[in-house]
């Protein structure tokens, strides 16, 4: 396994109490990434796109890997990854489901839109920390993402 390489890790979820453990679960898991986060897919693309607040240089670090909560308001998890996975310059960012739903339905529409994985998040905090480990091992150690991904 390679060493761990720093990327931006972007949070979309609308919920403070579940931002708030998934980033006590990635300082648990040792992970030493840059985490931002938002609320809804449309703060979601207008950090992507870099426009409104996040136009300012420095303000939207690309990130290198997107977990995505699938019920959000405004624009919801699914119509972003529509959008991201349409888009040619964002498309390659990988995108993890990351979400309390269990519909099998959820799950198909998720990969049909081009999701990378699809998870439901753990009940326990211990879970969610056991689960970052995970994500940042194959993410971060393992898979090869294409150049630009960490830019």
């Amino acid at each position: 396994m390679g060493a761990r390489r720093p990327i931006t890790i972007l949070i979309a979820d609308d919920d403070e109490d579940d931002r708030l453990l998934a980033r006590d679960a990635l300082t648990a898991s040792r992970l030493a990434n840059d985490v931002r986060f938002v609320e809804h897919g449309e703060e979601l693309l207008d950090y992507l796109h870099r426009r409104g607040a996040y136009a300012k240089k420095g303000a939207a670090p690309r990130p290198g890997l997107i977990l995505l909560d699938l019920n959000m308001p405004r624009m919801d998890g699914r119509e972003a990854l529509k959008a991201i996975k349409s888009d040619a310059e964002l498309r390659r960012i990988p995108v993890v489901v990351l979400t309390t739903s269990k519909a099998e339905e959820d799950v198909y529409r998720s990969y049909d839109l081009g999701v990378n994985s699809f998870i439901s998040k753990p009940v326990t905090f211990e879970g969610l920390v056991d689960l970052m480990k995970v994500l940042g091992q194959y993410w971060f150690e393992i898979v090869e993402l294409p150049n630009g991904a960490r830019a």
